[in-house]
């Protein structure tokens, strides 16, 4: 079986693709065991998450994850089913968090469809940019599912609370300039391969900048949401005790 995502690195910065229009089960395994891997690359800058398909993904491939679910289904209410059916969530949470926890900054670049799961995946990166047929869906509502691979956690922080709930609870689309609007994308370019060149671009920019520095200014980040003001500057404070007499800011 081809693989579901493929990865190349070069200058400093890994390609991500999702190379297929869909997400079976095996495509969470695979996502999560790359971005584990990109973790522990000491040379890695930066990461561009792309699809190489018609649209950037039409989420679940809701078939195959139905079949791979229904063992859990077939025991009824039993307190084993659901657990089993508890464990299987969580593991596919698990590729969206590696993408969340990779140190280095991850860009999202969507073109067309990005549904479901798709936005479950661009809210789990740092930065997302696409072209201007791109096309946003929280559908999980409309197949009486409630979104559970991080949509409904980390989207508040991006897009604020209404409009994380306007697209909850309507499951309908929003195009790349409401998209823009509201947040969700920083930059809307003119067309896929403009969008796939600008995230390039982006992320050599990022990698020009001192390694360290910016996984720092990641981690920092990441550690302030959610905390005080107060509790933020003691660990950004910390962490430059630590790190900040570094070659890095002697060559800047």
């Amino acid at each position: 079986m081809a693989s579901t995502v493929s990865v190349q690195l070069a200058d400093h910065v890994a390609l991500v693709t999702l190379e297929r229009p869909t997400m079976p089960p095996v495509f969470f395994t695979e996502l999560e065991a790359h971005f584990q891997a990109l973790a522990r690359e000491p040379e890695l800058r930066a990461v561009v998450v792309r699809s190489a398909c018609k649209s950037f993904t039409y989420g679940l491939d809701l078939p195959a994850a139905f079949q791979e679910m229904g063992q859990h289904f077939s025991g009824g209410g039993t307190a084993a089913s659901r657990l089993g059916l508890l464990d299987h969530i969580r593991r596919l949470q698990g590729a969206f968090n590696a993408i969340a926890a990779c140190p280095v900054p991850v860009i999202a670049a969507v073109h067309g469809h990005c549904i479901g799961g798709g936005l479950d995946l661009i809210a789990a990166c740092d930065i997302r940019l696409c072209s201007a047929e791109a096309k946003f869906s929280l559908r999980e509502t409309k197949i009486a599912i409630v979104a559970d691979l991080g949509s409904l956690q980390r989207l508040p922080a991006i897009i604020g609370k209404g409009n994380t709930r306007e697209l909850a609870f309507t499951g309908k689309d929003i195009g790349a300039a409401r998209a823009k609007e509201i947040g969700l994308v920083n930059e809307v370019f003119e067309s896929p391969e403009a969008l796939l060149s600008a995230a390039k671009a982006m992320a050599a920019e990022i990698a020009q900048n001192p390694p360290l520095t910016v996984r720092g200014v990641k981690e920092v980040l990441n550690f302030g949401e959610g905390r005080s003001v107060e509790e933020a500057l003691g660990y950004v404070a910390a962490w430059n005790s630590a790190f900040l007499a570094s070659e890095d800011l002697g060559e800047a």
